[in-house]
């Protein structure tokens, strides 16, 4: 096992290398660069100021020292990552990486951390209910309940919810965010609703895996046998089948703790949450390339430790199995 987590963590490096790659070069054939944002932002700001003042794109190419070769700016780069830790400064406001995180991933990670209890904590239950109730009436109302939160989009709803609450029931998100150390209350109060909506989407898909890997394992000769003994259901549901199913379950479940540090775009957008989705939506329009590339590679480092960690996993859940 020792070997084996060695030669993964060393295959680690040039895929994050190539990541790093991919992201710094694709990011700035996407069309219009950094600087006719800027110089299109400075000329509305002018105009509305009565300023006839024009920036010239070469001077502020030069300035944000752009003019260099993007090989050369992506030594500099990852350079600066591997001296000094430095994942990059914003070319807008000289704001670091590291400085956003901090106040971001907190938020990301609380509503994260809420998403994923809701939806395992409603999804795996069901799903294994469903599967030891095959073809009952309740089995059709999970189904039925699964279908429906994969079938509706979770920004749907919560723009309908937006939209209908604040028309009959004077209801609208707050737009200034107050965080949990400030009011405990207020917070979640604030990150309730978008946890509960993208936690009831995941569970759509989680009670039907769940469901279907329960059903797999129940129909096994061992289970079989199980039940032939007299044991009680609940023993042979969760020492026998439950414990045999932990190993597809691990591969859908662990790869979702990647929200705990990337967020919801689309949530954080709607709910106005400056999380780290709303974060990178934010960059990329922007197009600032070294925020924009320092935070795929956070992203990209711990998915790929994630996907370490589950394969670690297995062998915890399943004692047969041996890495060599």
């Amino acid at each position: 096992m020792r070997t084996y987590v060695i030669r993964r963590v060393l295959l680690l490096i040039p895929t994050i290398f190539l990541v790093t790659v991919a992201v710094f070069f694709l990011i700035r054939f996407m069309p219009g660069d950094i600087i006719d944002v800027m110089v299109q932002d400075h000329m509305r700001d002018a105009s509305m100021q009565g300023d006839d003042e024009v920036l010239d794109p070469e001077k502020l190419k030069a300035m944000l020292g752009l003019d260099k070769p993007i090989h050369t700016q992506y030594v500099e780069w990852i350079g600066g990552i591997i001296t000094e830790g430095d994942l990059g400064k914003s070319l807008w406001n000289d704001r670091t990486l590291v400085e956003d995180m901090v106040e971001r991933i907190p938020i990301t990670f609380e509503l994260g951390l809420m998403t994923l209890i809701i939806g395992n904590a409603i999804g795996i239950p069901i799903g294994i209910y469903s599967a030891v109730r095959q073809d009952t009436w309740l089995d059709y109302v999970g189904r039925t309940l699964a279908i429906f939160n994969m079938s509706a989009p979770s920004f749907w709803i919560a723009t309908m919810l937006i939209v209908y609450g604040s028309i009959y029931f004077d209801w609208s998100p707050p737009i200034e965010f107050v965080r949990f150390s400030v009011d405990p209350i207020a917070n979640l109060k604030i990150l309730i609703i978008p946890a509960l909506l993208t936690g009831m989407a995941m569970t759509g898909g989680m009670m039907r895996f769940v469901r279907t890997i329960t059903l797999e394992v129940l129909r096994q000769d061992y289970v079989r046998t199980a039940w032939a003994k007299g044991l009680k259901e609940r023993v042979v549901v969760i020492r026998h089948a439950l414990k045999n199913a932990m190993i597809p379950l691990l591969t859908m479940f662990i790869p979702q703790l990647g929200m705990l540090i990337g967020g919801s775009v689309i949530m954080e957008q709607i709910f106005c949450l400056p999380g780290m989705g709303r974060y990178l939506l934010e960059v990329l329009t922007n197009r600032d390339y070294y925020l924009v590339s320092g935070t795929n590679l956070i992203y990209g480092s711990f998915t790929m430790f994630l996907i370490l960690l589950t394969d670690i996993s297995y062998a915890w859940a399943d004692p047969r199995i041996r890495y060599k």
